[in-house]
């Protein structure tokens, strides 16, 4: 019989049956790939089931995984936890201690398994304040810790294996597979109650969106797997049989983008816009007509319009700067990336257009952790990629827009609620339509575009509203720029903390003789540097109504990152942390004394 997908463990199996590949999982260690077979994925998730009911893990038990990068490990553990009923809790490596503790408790984990020493250091530090928790496991060896080998080695005796087999048949679709605690830019973190059912429906709904050959494709994976999109792609290519190799890090997706060579891969904006400013700026060091050439198809890509509506004249131009320029793009991410599916945050229009120009077509979704998360994306066939929106809605999902703007969801897809908090689940939800909190506008051909967050949508003191988020993405478009926060609620204007991009400020000194050395404090009081950015606040400025432009700005010396929490673990800037941080500058700009 068929398997039927109906509940998450059951895609493992399911591309056992349909595609069997050899190559199902391929994890780099010690500098070599290696590969898990879908057999051996589904016999070591079955053992991993058997040694945790060794170890008394029963039904609803909460089990915690963290792991720096992904792993091959992360997926046979989620198999061998889901398939008995055990609740899957995935959490963010990069947060904090106390936050750590919060969800460890708030969840009441019994188990938890994690990937390195830091973050064992991190877990254990906080372990006689967990009641619940029972014992910690690493994937890697780490002295001290128990490793996730022995849960293997109690599971090799196949005496329970008639135990995991009724558990399995006992989970229904609609039972909870996983509770993921969202990084809010605001207090503590929300845990979002997942059920099979509503990821599965999911990836079945999403799965006719993405140009994938069956059984016979590569794509490299590398944003965390804890973030719901990042996982319930793992499951949509398992379903599709498609080999998933996972990225060493951050810092190793160029070099394992050229050894893997992917057709297809998820990103975020921000990875997009710094391949896009490397390239720009080995393209600036050109000569003559190499140079001139280099720009002339970056111009043409940054024109791009899909289906041809430039005209033939821009297509034939665009076909030689295909073969002339862009191709050099293609070979550098491997030669054969196809297509990026973006999401988490806004994408600038210009980073679609010129991929998309250069055959690596961009598809900017839209979702939350709340609806598993997709909810809309584009897809270049059929017409149905409008670039400067977030697509259609997938199939079974409908999105109507609210009377003050807002995006209303209603689906399979959406989640069972917050984890012990009844109150703040019926503040989101109206029947079953979930609140999304951004705003947003449906065209006429039912594309949506997103136009701000509504609760960071804010009033000057002359009444006038500000919508932060647009003034952000359009800075944001800057070479000079990395990150900013646009502020001012309740101020005569709105005024702008920028982190400017010191790599290419660096880069940019050295072409104008400026001087380069000393810290990031040096850099940010150079009043050639200061006049610069204020050229590209007041090139942003032009796009907008006089009483929502950018009168003032002050640029901070850090880096704003992840482990000095000032932006989430998805990247976006915690608006309190900032203003906090930088509370100085903010009382400069509006000369508060």
């Amino acid at each position: 019989m068929p398997i039927e997908t109906t509940r998450l463990f059951d895609f493992a199996y399911y591309q056992l049956e349909n595609f069997n590949l050899e190559k199902a999982l391929i994890t780099k260690k010690n500098g070599e790939w290696i590969s898990t077979s879908s057999k051996e994925y589904i016999d070591k998730a079955n053992a991993i089931s058997r040694g945790l009911l060794k170890l008394g893990i029963k039904p609803g038990d909460k089990i915690g995984v963290i792991s720096t990068s992904n792993r091959t490990e992360w997926n046979i553990l989620d198999i061998g936890v889901l398939q008995i009923g055990a609740t899957n809790i995935p959490i963010y490596p990069t947060i904090s201690k106390s936050d750590y503790e919060y969800i460890f408790n708030h969840a009441e984990i019994t188990h938890c398994f994690l990937s390195d020493s830091e973050l064992f250091e991190k877990a254990n530090a906080i372990r006689s304040n967990v009641p619940t928790l029972k014992e910690i496991y690493s994937f890697d060896e780490i002295e001290g810790c128990k490793n996730w080998e022995e849960v293997l080695e109690l599971g090799k005796d196949e005496s329970n294996q008639p135990e995991v087999e009724r558990l399995k048949e006992n989970v229904k679709s609609d039972d909870l597979a996983t509770i993921i605690y969202t990084s809010g830019t605001t207090g503590r973190p929300k845990g979002v109650m997942l059920s099979h059912n509503n990821i599965v429906s999911n990836v079945l709904d999403s799965f006719p969106r993405l140009p994938l050959s069956l059984g016979n494709m590569k794509v490299l994976s590398f944003l965390p797997v804890c973030h719901v999109f990042e996982r319930m792609l793992h499951y949509l290519y398992q379903y599709a049989g498609i080999s998933i190799y996972f990225a060493e890090g951050m810092d190793k997706i160029g070099e394992n983008i050229k050894e893997v060579s992917p057709s297809f891969m998820s990103v975020v904006p921000r990875l997009l816009e710094k391949i896009y400013d490397g390239i720009i700026s080995k393209g600036s060091t050109l000569k003559g007509v190499k140079k001139f050439l280099f720009f002339w198809a970056v111009d043409l890509g940054l024109k791009y319009e899909p289906y041809g509506k430039n005209g033939w004249w821009y297509e034939k131009k665009l076909a030689l700067a295909n073969k002339l320029i862009f191709s050099k793009w293609r070979e550098a991410l491997g030669g054969n990336l196809s297509t990026m599916v973006s999401g988490s945050a806004a994408l600038q229009p210009r980073l679609a257009r010129v991929f998309t120009a250069a055959k690596m077509h961009v598809m900017e979704g839209y979702g939350l952790t709340e609806t598993s998360p997709v909810v809309t994306v584009n897809m270049y066939k059929n017409k149905l990629m409008r670039i400067g929106t977030v697509g259609k809605p997938i199939d079974n999902v409908e999105v109507k827009i609210a009377e003050d703007g807002e995006i209303l969801v209603k689906g399979p897809n959406v989640m069972q609620g917050y984890y012990k908090d009844e109150e703040k689940t019926a503040s989101v939800m109206t029947g079953d339509y979930f609140h999304t909190g951004d705003k947003g506008e449906l065209d006429a051909d039912g594309f949506l575009k997103i136009t701000g967050r509504k609760k960071e949508i804010f009033k000057t003191s002359g009444g006038k509203y500000i919508v932060p988020a647009l003034l952000e993405n359009e800075l944001k478009q800057s070479r000079f720029i990395e990150q900013v926060l646009v502020v001012g609620e309740g101020q005569k204007m709105a005024t702008a903390i920028i982190q400017p991009s010191f790599e290419f400020l660096r880069d940019w000194s050295k072409i104008h003789h400026e001087p380069v050395l000393g810290d990031n404090q040096v850099l940010i009081e150079n009043p050639h540097i200061l006049n610069r950015i204020e050229k590209e606040v007041k090139k942003c400025n032009k796009n907008f109504g006089k009483w929502e432009t950018i009168k003032r700005f002050e640029l901070t010396p850090d880096v704003w990152g992840i482990d000095n929490g000032l932006l989430t673990p998805t990247m976006k800037p915690k608006r309190d942390e900032i203003i906090a941080k930088y509370l100085h500058l903010y009382n400069k700009m509006y000369e508060i004394k």
